[in-house]
């Protein structure tokens, strides 16, 4: 299968040797997304529920460049600065998915890119064959 790069100016341009998202077949792969504003490549201001709003906006982004959604999301990994912030970052993440939900990660980590409170990657499949 031919692999394709998802490339969108809806979501951050990637900053090193890495792609936004991947398609092969059915299957895209999302690189992690951070909270920044595509329209300016800056950090959005605000708490973890801004910080998971902005990543959640850009990952969307980037599947619909793929003609997917986030309906097609079948797993995520969410990375956190700070455990504590959780509760926060689960209600916003529930308001961007429907039942059934895609499976998850959620891990703490010692830093972000940037100084930033979550960055989230995804995987996704359309359509049945």
């Amino acid at each position: 299968m031919k692999k394709e790069e998802i490339k969108t100016d809806n979501a951050p341009k990637a900053i090193g040797p890495y792609s936004q998202g991947v398609k092969i077949g059915r299957q895209i792969f999302l690189s992690g997304q951070i909270p920044i504003d595509p329209r300016t490549g800056d950090v959005i201001d605000g708490d973890i529920a801004a910080q998971t709003r902005q990543v959640l906006k850009n990952l969307q982004a980037v599947l619909e460049q793929s003609g997917a959604s986030m309906k097609d999301v079948v797993k995520t990994t969410v990375f956190l600065k700070n455990l504590a912030n959780f509760t926060d970052m689960n209600s916003l993440y529930g308001e961007f998915f429907t039942e059934p939900y895609p499976a998850r990660a959620t891990v703490e980590v010692s830093a972000l890119p940037k100084g930033v409170e979550v960055e989230i990657d995804a995987i996704a499949v359309i359509g049945d064959e």
